[in-house]
């Protein structure tokens, strides 16, 4: 069905087919027809810090930011579904329009900058929904708050977010709030880290269970910055790292009419350089912290080679724009083949 009604969502802005196509999915879902748009798959149990997934392939934050679809999009067949990125305060985001699909690259470029109504609708509509999957929630800053403050922000969303998340993702890799990426460097990342993770622990120790925290990096750092924050990882005791958020480069997609748009880039053109972070993080982890492999993944061999590559989970998002909702089932099926390859050998 999805290959049907692609054509006609590109005919319209890429936001606006965003939001009627979440708005479409909901109302299949509670009409029954969900069926209909995808077959979910098989259950393939994988066991990530100390969570067990129906199936390692996820949704990546951005696409529900407050967390409005969850019911409809565990119809889909999700392993785990990540919600946000929040903020402690509603905020409009970027000037529009912010978002562009470059259908020849199988990309898109986005400037949204956190948009969302703020952490308290997204608890809200937690609340309010059916879901009682692996639940994500992803953090972050308002854009007004300085650097120096940003903790404070962090420390809101995670005492709020805590009760209702299966783990929280901290996302100070996003390049669409102005400074944001900075928080990513040595120093300033362990105060900010350390921080966190006190947080985190006190806040498990009271609810009498411990919600582990993921930290989402950008794939555009320097090898030398990426050992510094292998570094700060394992001092710190994080408990997982997503690999990674979108590229602010754009030589790949140079020759398309809007590849000079400002924003991140995703989709195909981030698979390499999204996967070789990923690779990298795992030999400097030494399989210490799990991974979660995201950014490029189309087809169920993408995410097979993020496996391979040392993730333990995938996430998806810009291929469900391009393949549709029937990616999910196809990357568990390659996933499941993987396994089952290994353990006959």
């Amino acid at each position: 069905m999805y290959d049907i009604l692609r054509p006609l969502l590109f005919q319209l802005d890429a936001e606006k087919a965003h939001h009627l196509t979440l708005y479409g999915l909901g109302v299949a879902q509670r009409s029954g027809f969900a069926r209909w748009i995808a077959r979910p798959p098989a259950d393939l149990p994988t066991t990530v810090f100390g969570i067990t997934f129906p199936n390692p392939v996820g949704l990546a934050a951005g696409l529900d930011k407050n967390a409005e679809y969850l019911d409809a999009l565990d119809a889909l067949g999700f392993g785990f579904i990540e919600v946000g990125t929040v903020t402690p305060l509603p905020q409009p985001g970027n000037d529009k329009p912010r978002m562009f699909r470059l259908p020849r690259h199988e990309a898109i470029i986005n400037r949204l900058g956190f948009n969302n109504g703020g952490v308290d609708a997204l608890v809200r509509n937690v609340r309010q929904s059916s879901y009682h999957g692996v639940l994500g929630i992803n953090i972050g800053k308002n854009k007004d708050t300085p650097n120096e403050k940003a903790v404070n922000d962090y420390l809101t969303c995670l005492h709020k977010v805590h009760e209702h998340a299966s783990y929280v993702t901290v996302n100070i890799s996003s390049p669409n709030t102005a400074g944001l990426r900075d928080l990513q460097q040595e120093a300033t990342l362990y105060k900010f880290i350390s921080v966190l993770r006190a947080a985190q622990e006190r806040l498990g120790s009271q609810a009498g269970k411990r919600k582990p925290m993921l930290l989402k990096i950008a794939p555009d750092l320097s090898e030398a910055e990426l050992d510094a924050i292998a570094e700060v990882l394992l001092r710190t005791g994080i408990d997982g790292v997503i690999c990674s958020n979108t590229t602010i480069d754009h030589e790949s997609v140079a020759d398309d009419p809007r590849g000079g748009e400002a924003g991140g880039l995703s989709g195909k053109p981030l698979f390499a350089r999204s996967t070789a972070v990923l690779a990298g993080m795992h030999k400097r982890l030494q399989g210490r912290v799990p991974l979660i492999g995201v950014g490029g993944i189309l087809e169920g061999s993408d995410a097979a080679e993020k496996l391979d590559a040392g993730a333990s989970l995938v996430q998806v998002y810009s291929g469900l724009v391009y393949r549709g909702p029937h990616l999910v089932g196809e990357c568990v099926n390659e996933i499941r083949r993987q396994r089952e390859a290994t353990h006959a050998v």
